[in-house]
């Protein structure tokens, strides 16, 4: 199982997400070919409701720990509640290009 199959798979079941994107962002970056080390994560669940940012990610990274600690260098997060996803018309910024290593 893919890294990325891991990450979708804890978060669908600890969020039951309306909305969830996991992408490996790692070919963006000064990586080997077919890492899997930067990922970018929108996750939109009634479980962030009336939780502040800081608490959304630590529930996300408590849920991700062992990802976190084994692989994993890179994680974006986009966190929102359903009303929060569809004021923003149903999208999440995108990742800025990568300003280090070889990659700059």
């Amino acid at each position: 199982m893919s890294m990325q199959q891991q990450i979708e798979g804890k978060l669908q079941a600890q969020f039951a997400p309306l909305h969830l994107e996991v992408t490996n962002e790692s070919h963006m970056h000064d990586v080997p070919e077919g890492s899997e080390s930067h990922f970018r994560v929108v996750l939109v669940s009634e479980q962030f409701s009336s939780r502040p940012l800081l608490q959304r990610h630590r529930a996300v990274n408590s849920a991700l720990d062992a990802e976190l600690n084994g692989g994993i260098h890179a994680l974006a997060l986009h966190t929102m509640t359903p009303e929060e996803w569809f004021a923003k018309g149903g999208s999440a910024p995108a990742s800025p290009p990568c300003m280090g290593g070889g990659k700059a």
